[in-house]
């Protein structure tokens, strides 16, 4: 159901909530997507898909002036939270896959796939020839990404006017990735070439105080795409999860399963495809794995009882 063209309201439990618990857990899931857009391979739209509140964020985004109040109250936290979560775990991330590639990723993996049940819980019943259709065509679509070559490595602190306008188009590719689940719009920052210097010139640059009215340019211009694609991609995923719910949960669950090999590919193509020989190198990968799918099916888990328990 839906109300002025809002997603569905939540449950009648979640309204019993305190406002200031819903902000500080917003404040959490916002950090989640952060991160997960940090990683190569990873997206913020299956984070948001799997912490259940994807219909909601998507339809705050799109009605965000026509439901300004409500729309703010909750897209505020969650932005606070991304920007807390990249501007915190940066550093850490880049060092782990820097120096761990593999068992760095394995942790996220397993978080991702752990916490698939609150996706496919969209899809019970019997599904169509037209369902199957729309998870297998975005899951060959995320695996076909694996194998795009690699676009060289573009100078951000040497761009003409024309550099500058690429910039806003790459930065509404990357706002579509975030948003539509299993896409990654770190993965394809990587394929066209402006994940590494984006990550530099934040981490080496603008953070260290050198180059720092370049690099505000640079992410200012990137920014800009990056609103225009989150609005416009969210208004249409508003609308498919409105006239077709179940067959866009299919898309969602493929694009997700087809992820999973993107990551590695991702991440090793980043790091000079830097493979331990050690047994222990991949024990640890597999351990962390098995972490992160036991904790966020842990977290699953606990939020549908909570769920069942005030409806």
């Amino acid at each position: 159901m839906e109300e002025n063209g809002l997603p569905a309201a939540e449950p009648q439990g979640e309204k019993q909530n305190n406002p200031i618990v819903e902000f500080l857990l917003n404040i959490l899931r916002g950090a989640a997507i952060g991160v997960a857009f940090i990683i190569p391979g990873f997206s913020g739209g299956s984070v948001a898909a799997i912490l259940g509140i994807y219909e909601k964020l998507v339809g705050s985004v799109a009605d965000l002036f026509k439901h300004f109040k409500s729309s703010i109250l909750f897209l505020l936290p969650i932005l606070i939270g991304l920007v807390l979560g990249v501007a915190a775990l940066i550093l850490p991330i880049q060092w782990g896959l820097a120096h761990f590639p593999i068992p760095t990723v394995s942790l996220f993996v397993g978080l991702a796939l752990g916490g698939l049940p609150s996706v496919t819980e969209k899809v019970k019943g019997r599904p169509k020839w037209t369902h199957i259709a729309a998870l297998l065509v975005p899951l060959a679509f995320a695996i076909f990404l694996c194998f795009l070559p690699n676009a060289g490595e573009k100078d951000l602190l040497n761009l003409n006017f024309g550099g500058y306008l690429l910039l806003v188009l790459i930065g509404a590719v990357g706002a579509c990735a975030l948003v539509v689940p299993g896409i990654s719009g770190s993965m394809l920052l990587l394929i066209f070439g402006y994940y590494t210097p984006l990550v530099e010139l934040l981490t080496g640059h603008l953070l260290q105080g050198m180059d720092v009215g370049v690099s505000l340019l640079v992410f200012a211009c990137a920014g800009i795409g990056v609103i225009a694609g989150f609005f416009g991609i969210s208004v249409l995923m508003k609308f498919l999860l409105k006239k077709f719910p179940k067959g866009t949960y299919f898309a969602i669950i493929g694009f997700i399963v087809g992820s999973i090999p993107a990551v590695y590919t991702s991440v090793i193509r980043e790091t000079g495809n830097m493979l331990m020989t050690d047994p222990w190198y991949f024990v640890a990968a597999a351990a962390l794995f098995l972490v992160g799918a036991a904790l966020s099916f842990t977290l699953v888990y606990f939020a549908r009882k909570r769920g069942k328990r005030e409806e």
